[in-house]
């Protein structure tokens, strides 16, 4: 496992996810061992950084033998923390927070939406998958009576420092915050900015510089 001593750079962590989803995606299929190199041509990165990657965590693999995929799928689930369940609000009852909800896959990693709120009056009540839109004036005593450690931001970014200053201060120090707007918070508190506008630009980007296409 992972030594808590060691600094593990972001770029590592950033991959950890994909090689939790593709491990998934073999287990799936019923395959249980996998060699470096096999899963280098799935992923299209070279075998050497998936064995630098994973040396980083204790390497998990064994020469000749390769990868024991569901052992490997378990320990980078243990290493995210996706072996614990993880209390969420939503707050911004729009589109993009509605979508959220109804997305089935935060529950499968351990990601437990408990409420979703707004400060619009005719989408307050409405029910939302299993939930019911609440109040956002009630947010500060709901997270701390149902243990919320993350805090969803699907709202417009005018509101998004205010709210986020609002969750902090009622103990949550971790948001995912998908408002157009970063924010800066204390040190304590972790965020994580995500900007689909800044994911289709790139995307935008490689069409333009594709002479094959």
């Amino acid at each position: 496992m992972e030594d808590k001593g060691k600094k593990i750079s972001s770029a590592v962590i950033r991959r950890l996810p994909r090689y939790y989803r593709y491990l998934g995606e073999l287990i799936e299929s019923g395959i249980e061992r996998i060699s470096s190199k096999e899963l280098s041509i799935r992923m299209k990165v070279t075998a050497s950084q998936i064995r630098q990657d994973l040396n980083n965590f204790g390497g998990f693999g064994q020469q000749g033998y390769g990868y024991n995929v569901k052992y490997l799928y378990d320990e980078i689930g243990k290493i995210l923390g996706l072996d614990k369940t993880h209390n969420m609000v939503i707050i911004g009852a729009g589109n993009m927070g509605q979508a959220l909800v109804k997305s089935g896959d935060f529950a499968k990693r351990g990601f437990i939406i408990k409420g979703i709120f707004d400060n619009n009056k005719e989408l307050i009540g409405n029910t939302v998958g299993n939930l019911k839109i609440s109040d956002v004036s009630g947010v500060s005593e709901f997270i701390k009576d149902n243990n919320i450690e993350i805090v969803v931001l699907t709202l417009s970014k005018e509101h998004a420092k205010d709210v986020a200053q609002l969750v902090v201060k009622a103990g949550v120090h971790a948001i995912w915050n998908f408002a157009h707007t970063d924010l800066n918070l204390s040190d304590d508190v972790i965020v994580e900015n995500v900007h689909l506008s800044e994911s289709l630009m790139r995307l935008s980007y490689t069409i333009a510089n594709n002479e094959n296409m």
